[in-house]
């Protein structure tokens, strides 16, 4: 679990193939990234989030150099933009929660969606990115409501269903602090709907008006 609060910026050195053994995915990426002087110090299992994606570190940094070493499998690549990355990309990391973590964005799983495509921007009197999510996702999110763009806790700021898109306002810090000022129009992101949303939204579609089992005789 996460907060969607940024901690460090830290940039992919390499990504290519998992390295043989009897756990490894064959299929699957194994991508270094260097913290950049990161405080944090994870070990080998611990969870990070990259931009928005939870991965396991599946080295101990110590064998590496100190970089993160995460092994992304196929359902990961295809849901997430992490196919796409190139050495040099900064990314976003940020560690698990805990239950006494200042609890400052929203509760994010980790768990993307999937990916969002940048449609317009503005950035005149306020910074307002506007994103087509992929088919199926904008159902999940609400005026008002929390999303999670490449890691990063956000508001909805304005949505239209009927057009599949919805907007988020970047104030300064975020600006600064993230790489989400370099998303313009054509840009690709990972997306992350509001977990709450989404569990009312399964129960509804599924279980709304159906009898439950004790109370059917």
């Amino acid at each position: 679990m996460f907060t969607g609060l940024i901690e460090q910026m830290g940039v992919l050195v390499s990504a290519g193939p998992s390295p043989a053994g009897p756990s490894r995915d064959a299929n699957a990426t194994r991508l270094l990234i260097d913290p950049q002087g990161w405080a944090h110090h994870p070990k080998l299992g611990d969870s990070i989030a990259c931009n928005g994606c939870c991965l396991t570190l599946a080295a101990d940094p110590a064998a590496t150099d100190s970089l993160l070493a995460f092994d992304a499998i196929p359902e990961t690549l295809a849901k997430t933009t992490l196919g796409s990355w190139k050495p040099g990309k900064r990314i976003h990391l940020e560690h698990s929660a805990t239950l006494g973590t200042l609890l400052g964005g929203h509760l994010v799983q980790g768990h993307v969606d999937g990916i969002g495509i940048v449609i317009d921007l503005k950035t005149q009197g306020e910074w307002r990115t506007r994103i087509r999510p992929a088919p199926g996702l904008i159902e999940f999110f609400a005026p008002k409501g929390s999303v999670c763009v490449d890691g990063v806790s956000l508001t909805v700021a304005a949505l239209d269903p009927k057009e599949n898109w919805f907007e988020v306002t970047l104030i300064p810090v975020t600006l600064e602090k993230t790489t989400l000022a370099d998303l313009t129009p054509g840009a690709t992101c990972n997306l992350e709907a509001d977990v709450i949303g989404k569990q009312v939204v399964h129960w509804l579609r599924h279980f709304a008006g159906t009898p439950r089992p004790d109370t059917v005789h």
